[in-house]
């Protein structure tokens, strides 16, 4: 005989001030903390204060840090919140110290405060999800914790109107400007997020989490597939403000790229969350990971600024949805402490974007079978971006079938 549990009475507290607190750390954390150096790099270099060298030396020690952030994330597991708030303090601490990084001879000062500040977006990137996904769990409300991850498209695009709107203005004062605006978001997390902590995790989720385990047995293929989408974005996402400005000098013009990018992120997560919460993450995650693979082929056959807008927009409209889905999978596989999961898909994930640039950089300066280094890359890219969405669309189909006939 089954045994019927009531269902426990809707949790007391508000929702929104979790809600809130996921967007707004998740965009200092990955639009200012992570992502900001992608459209100030070519002003700094407009301003003689970084050199291509340099500026590759930066992006490789925030790559990094992030990966040793990943790695360390689950320090925090049974405080997630904490971490939260340690790592939101050091992205604004980094940020304003970056505007004075140029001041210090050498390169040193500008590569430790990039990896630092990789360390700082990791934390806060496993951290946020963790703690506000078990906070909505409780309150029976999972469903909106989709809607924390519009918050890395908001922070990116507030990171690029500032670069594109400021562009003609020193980038110095861009960083402090960029540092001033997370020290804000972190006492507005801080403020939101205080009560209790998250509660012990019911006997109901350790069940439905042994039950997960004896289904999937394992999760090796997801932390791959999250490395290969690591990958996969991070030429685009490097370059594409460089690439654009190789074509339209003007920053009015080519600074448009990466609001285009993060504004696209936004919207394309707010819209999965509204009209696609029912669907299987691993199906979401297949099509996000498919139209990136698009984005990616397209500047490879076309050298024009509508293609590389376009490709901002296919890149940048996939990349979160790709992030929340494999987040959220990991919460659904490991409902009573994905931390560790958390962090070992965002350390495979930092260790493909790791791996991107530095295949650049082994290939070279030279043109094969007609093809520069960024090309080839963007190739590799594409090609398994697809395969690997392709698995995952495969993967996830019996869960689809079972739910359209429900």
């Amino acid at each position: 005989m089954s045994i019927t549990r009531p269902s426990p009475p809707p949790h007391p507290h508000p929702t929104w001030p979790v809600v809130g607190s996921g967007i707004v750390a998740l965009a200092v954390a990955m639009g200012v903390g992570r992502f900001a150096f992608t459209p100030l790099m070519p002003l700094m270099m407009r301003d003689g204060t970084l050199s291509a060298a340099a500026g590759a030396e930066w992006a490789a020690a925030n790559y990094g840090g992030y990966l040793v952030g990943a790695l360390t994330a689950s320090w925090f597991s049974g405080n997630p919140r904490r971490g939260l708030l340690l790592s939101l303090i050091g992205v604004a601490l980094t940020t304003l110290a970056t505007a004075g990084a140029d001041a210090i001879p050498g390169a040193f000062a500008g590569v430790l405060l990039r990896a630092a500040a990789g360390v700082f977006s990791a934390w806060a990137l496993v951290c946020a999800s963790s703690w506000c996904l078990a906070e909505l769990a409780r309150r029976q409300v999972s469903q909106l914790g989709a809607w924390i991850y519009t918050g890395v498209g908001l922070g990116i695009a507030l990171a690029g109107m500032l670069a594109w709107l400021g562009g003609r203005q020193p980038a110095d004062w861009l960083w402090l400007e960029l540092g001033l605006v997370a020290g804000a978001g972190a006492l507005l997390v801080w403020a939101q997020s205080a009560g209790p902590s998250t509660a012990a995790v019911r006997m109901e989720e350790r069940e439905a989490t042994a039950d997960a385990l004896d289904s999937r047995g394992g999760h090796l293929a997801l932390v791959l597939c999250y490395g290969t989408f690591g990958f996969g974005y991070i030429v685009p996402a490097t370059f594409l403000p460089a690439m654009a400005r190789e074509l339209a000098p003007d920053p009015l013009v080519f600074g448009l790229t990466w609001p285009l990018f993060g504004l696209a992120a936004a919207l394309s997560v707010a819209a999965v969350a509204r009209w696609l919460a029912a669907w299987p993450r691993k199906r979401i995650w297949a099509m996000a990971q498919g139209i990136m693979a698009l984005g990616t082929a397209l500047p490879l056959v076309v050298q024009a600024l509508w293609a590389i807008a376009a490709s901002a927009i296919f890149v940048g409209g996939t990349f979160m949805v790709a992030t929340m889905a494999g987040l959220q999978l990991a919460r659904e596989v490991r409902p009573d402490n994905p931390t560790p999961l958390l962090a070992q898909m965002t350390a495979a994930f930092a260790a493909g974007q790791i791996a991107g640039p530095l295949v650049v950089r082994a290939l070279g300066p030279g043109r094969w079978a007609g093809g520069d280094a960024l090309g080839w890359t963007g190739a590799a890219a594409t090609l398994l971006l697809a395969l690997t969405a392709l698995w995952l669309w495969r993967d996830a189909e019996p869960s689809f079938k079972s739910l359209r006939r429900a």
